[in-house]
């Protein structure tokens, strides 16, 4: 067996076109353009990167980009009265401050002073609490991407068996949570799970968010299961030559391509997703801002 290959470039396209179309909309019919604001605090390089394209593709998709770029040694507080300038903002509709911050800096108590409704990250613990009860919330953005590609595949994934590979509070329980609320049967497994190889063969979902490269191999997948692989690694090349690397996820791809009915590839599946879901949750949220209707497909 040959998997199809899950294409989240290709993917995440479409969701962004989605997104392009709402915001179009929201600007014709009500004079609204949904605005983000991205914080960035200190030179990480690959930080600085991931933001770059966040803005970018903001403004493609027609919202107003606003970004904040912060020294390495700017006090908590000031970055907490940023944040609450930026609450107090109408033309902000939703917030993300960069992960990780300096270590002078408490992450809990920055991600909480955004207000839930802007919180665009899913990781207010208000909106953590919303979804772990079934309610409306702001959904983490690499998760919902996840989601919506497996309802794509799948169509309904009620009474399909997941196993979630990982217990992070950014991808590994929000998704236990969703496939929950899509009444998958749902197990979460990590590094320490007993017997971690037999729990994944069981798995018609199997969802890898461990951050251990190629971790899972293909003989602990269940024939025709669908991967989706979370994991973004940089491993040591020397095939490239010397120095070089190359990036795998926590599935042992080439083994798992033999048995898996579908997966998701390293790069080039899931990453491409978070920042279309992140353009997603901004329109969300200035729907929800504005009480107007929420856009279809691209929420939880």
């Amino acid at each position: 067996m040959s998997a199809k290959i899950i294409d989240g470039k290709a993917f995440a396209a479409e969701v962004r076109e989605k997104v392009a179309g709402h915001v179009s909309r929201l600007k014709e019919v009500h004079g609204i353009t949904p605005g983000l604001a991205v914080v960035l605090v200190g030179d990480d390089p690959a930080s600085e990167v991931y933001v770059r394209n966040k803005g970018k593709q903001t403004l493609e998709a027609g919202m107003n980009s606003y970004e904040h770029k912060l020294p390495e040694d700017t006090p908590e507080a000031d970055l907490l009265a940023l944040v609450k300038q930026l609450n107090a903002d109408p033309a902000v509709h939703g917030i993300l401050v960069q992960l990780p911050l300096p270590q002078h800096i408490d992450e809990e108590k920055v991600i909480n002073a955004i207000t839930p409704d802007k919180d665009v990250d899913g990781f207010h613990i208000l909106n953590v609490g919303l979804l772990g009860t079934g309610q409306k919330a702001m959904v983490p953005c690499t998760p919902l991407g996840c989601l919506m590609m497996l309802r794509d595949h799948h169509g309904s994934l009620s009474g399909l068996n997941a196993v979630v590979v990982g217990r992070s509070n950014i991808v590994g329980k929000p998704m236990a949570q969703l496939l929950l609320r899509d009444s998958c049967t749902v197990t979460i497994a990590h590094s320490r799970t007993k017997d971690l190889a037999d729990v994944c063969r069981r798995a018609d979902i199997l969802v890898a968010a461990v951050g251990r490269p190629q971790m899972i191999p293909g003989d602990w997948v269940k024939p025709g299961a669908t991967v989706i692989d979370v994991g973004i690694n940089r491993i040591p090349a020397p095939e490239k030559g010397e120095g070089k690397t190359r990036l795998v996820g926590d599935v042992e791809f080439d083994s798992a391509a033999q048995v898996a009915g579908a997966i998701t590839p390293v790069p080039g599946g899931v990453g491409p997703m978070t920042i279309a879901c992140l353009l997603a949750n901004t329109v969300t949220a200035c729907c929800r801002a504005n009480n107007l209707p929420e856009p279809e497909g691209l929420t939880a």
